[in-house]
């Protein structure tokens, strides 16, 4: 079973959600909370697998209380996916940059999201490119400048990999488009985790982003 915990200040939104969710065989709904302080408390007493947050809550936000459970090493298993009404919203950002293992829209449809929470529990970044580049556009517009030197440590192959991670591709898409084996696509990923000090795939879009080497609107540009 997937645990899930569901973080938002409106009832009727945990309500739905919960409703959604217990309809899949595979997903158990283990806590709700309304704030994030009470998020945090959730994930340190059921340890869920998938936490869906709610950014804009009175008190203590999603964004604090994300950068709050990706901090306690006890929650290392614990992926926090962002809620939001807007996908332009600099708040998912910055949820994103705290440790957020991606995020999903509050219109998303029910099979969509039951299949969000099981792609975030297997390990991948819930970051649909498209709405990542408007996001990411929307951030850099008024943001510092790119920093390249931050990708200096990389090879030219692993910031080949890194430009596919951030079009939001999988180990086999990757593998694909540069004609290496997933195992081989995925070894790379696992390195530019390391190298980068992400958390996971969704801290890679951010790098990748940040570094100027993938730009919203433009193609990526691995030199």
């Amino acid at each position: 079973m997937i645990r899930v915990g569901l973080v938002d200040d409106q009832h009727l939104v945990r309500a739905g959600l919960r409703a959604l969710l217990d309809r899949a065989p595979d997903i158990e709904v283990v806590g709700e909370a309304g704030d994030g302080d009470a998020a945090y408390r959730l994930a340190v007493t059921e340890r869920p697998d998938v936490l869906l947050m709610d950014v804009r809550m009175p008190g203590t936000d999603g964004i604090e209380a994300t950068r709050r459970i990706v901090a306690d090493g006890r929650l290392t298993g614990v992926r926090v996916v962002v809620l939001t009404t807007f996908d332009t919203d600099e708040y998912v950002f910055e949820a994103i940059r705290a440790g957020a293992s991606g995020f999903l829209l509050k219109d998303t449809g029910p099979d969509e999201l039951r299949g969000a929470v099981r792609v975030v529990r297997a390990g991948e970044a819930l970051l649909s490119p498209a709405v990542t580049r408007r996001v990411m556009a929307a951030v850099r517009s008024g943001n510092r400048a790119p920093d390249p030197a931050r990708l200096g440590s990389l090879t030219v192959r692993e910031r080949e990999v890194l430009a596919e991670v951030a079009a939001g591709r999988s180990n086999d898409e990757i593998g694909a488009v540069l004609h290496i084996s997933p195992a081989t696509a995925r070894t790379y990923v696992s390195r530019l985790l390391a190298k980068l000090h992400a958390r996971d795939r969704s801290q890679l879009v951010v790098a990748a982003y940040e570094s100027g080497l993938v730009r919203p609107g433009s193609p990526p540009d691995p030199g």
